[in-house]
């Protein structure tokens, strides 16, 4: 509550005026009466010099006017910064990194999320649609220091980089396989659990689903 809405109150208080009668006297509603009275409206003074006769009273304390009006202003600027550096913040933020999801062989079933840095609209050089993260089922690639459990990141693509990481569809079954280009028509599938292994394929029985980029290892 202000100085000066304090005064106002006591001394309608004291002449046993309501808000409402105090408001029709000076040409203002009820509502504004109270507003001032509890701090949340600053009343000019061409009205304080109107109610300070009505109760001759002197409320048109210049040095309370001002006090007031500073006070007022000092809470409003420090909310304008706060929240406003609150929203820079947050934007900041937001802008730079992005939830990936984690998923299992399926693609379907979501087992959590990780942040990464977005730049140029993109995650790990990727476009932030096609990136997600990987949860291995097994060991078949253990050679490759891949393990069962470990956490991988991958991107959505259909064509092969010789010699890269994917995970594949072959055979109605989800799996990770290096994969080795022989010629226009077959792929070399290679996993490594305990030895080398390696299995033939023609290209159009393999479904290439996403290439993993990196293993992310938990310490």
């Amino acid at each position: 509550m202000s100085r000066i809405g304090q005064n106002i109150k006591t001394y309608r208080l004291e002449a046993k005026m309501t808000q409402k009668q105090l408001g029709k006297k000076i040409g203002v509603s009820e509502n504004f009466i109270n507003e001032v009275e509890t701090g949340k409206r600053i009343i000019n003074e061409n009205l304080i010099d109107r109610i300070s006769k009505i109760f001759n009273k002197d409320l048109n304390d210049i040095t309370m006017f001002y006090e007031d009006m500073k006070e007022e202003k000092e809470n409003k600027v420090y909310d304008i910064k706060e929240n406003k550096v609150q929203e820079v913040w947050k934007e900041a933020f937001g802008s730079i990194l992005r939830d990936v999801n984690l998923f299992d062989y399926s693609l379907n079933k979501v087992l959590g999320s990780r942040k990464l840095p977005l730049i140029d609209n993109k995650i790990n050089g990727h476009p932030q649609d096609k990136v997600f993260y990987l949860k291995i089922a097994d060991n078949d690639m253990n050679g490759f220091r891949i393990y069962k459990g470990d956490i991988v990141l991958c991107h959505i693509t259909g064509e092969v980089q010789n010699n890269s990481i994917y995970l594949i569809e072959h055979n109605d079954k989800r799996q990770i396989r290096q994969i080795k280009n022989l010629d226009n028509s077959k792929f070399l599938l290679i996993s490594n659990s305990t030895m080398v292994t390696t299995e033939t394929v023609e290209k159009n029985q393999v479904k290439i689903i996403a290439r993993l980029d990196k293993v992310e290892i938990n310490l």
